[in-house]
């Protein structure tokens, strides 16, 4: 359970989204000030109880309500990928990248040397984490239920320590062994990586969860913004996803 507890709090770490801001002790407040004045309900528990409290539903529609947020931006994200497509230099990358999102705009979930293939674009440009656009990252921001209204310093800054802390995390569940996991670890690990895990049976998550690891523990340090893109590329069609 200390792994589940490590995973929580990093998702807590990746935005208010997940968990309640640091407000919560006085939003409290005065959700009794209300129910005292008479208010007819308990309005608001996705945002002033923390996680711990929710009930079994609650968890998961507040779950689906977050991945809906940050499924919003994954058109973006995509869009972007294929509108980079001319600036790769090497004319087999840009084959592999043509085919790779055009496998993902028709439904297919990639292989894992699909992707891998694209490890030397993700260290450089144009896609490279210092070479990604503002608008990519905050569309990376919001797919990752960080906040995207920072300077691009900072969501450059941001987005490469959480995906640090990711990658270090990889290595370390990598070590331990999947099937070292409750079932409900390997949920949140999932989720935290950016699988609505919800609705998917524990089996197709810790075969997803493979997937995962076996991409971010083949990536060295300068080709962590494909690790980054990873969250949508290799959820995005993943079987039992809800559209």
């Amino acid at each position: 359970m200390a792994l589940s507890r490590v995973c929580w709090a990093r998702a807590a770490l990746w935005g208010s989204a997940v968990t309640p801001g640091p407000h919560v002790t006085r939003k409290l407040q005065l959700v009794r000030c209300g129910l005292a004045w008479g208010a007819p309900r308990y309005l608001f528990p996705r945002q002033l109880l923390i996680q711990h409290f929710w009930t079994p539903k609650q968890q998961i529609d507040f779950l689906d309500i977050y991945h809906a947020l940050r499924k919003q931006s994954h058109p973006e994200i995509l869009c972007y990928l294929e509108k980079v497509i001319p600036l790769v230099s090497d004319a087999g990358l840009r084959g592999h990248m043509t085919e790779l999102c055009t496998k993902i705009q028709h439904g297919t979930h990639p292989a894992i040397h699909d992707i891998l293939a694209l490890r030397e674009c993700f260290s450089n440009h144009p896609l490279g984490m210092k070479q990604l656009h503002a608008l990519q990252m905050k569309a990376l921001s919001r797919a990752m239920l960080l906040t995207p209204y920072l300077p691009s310093f900072l969501l450059r800054h941001r987005l490469r320590t959480h995906t640090t802390v990711i990658h270090q995390l990889d290595k370390a569940l990598a070590k331990l062994g999947i099937g070292q996991l409750s079932p409900q670890e390997v949920k949140s690990a999932c989720y935290l990586r950016g699988l609505n895990s919800t609705h998917i049976a524990e089996e197709r998550c810790r075969t997803w969860l493979g997937e995962w690891l076996q991409i971010s523990c083949s990536l060295k340090e300068a080709e962590l913004s494909l690790l980054l893109h990873n969250v949508v590329l290799l959820s995005v069609n993943y079987t039992g996803t809800r559209r």
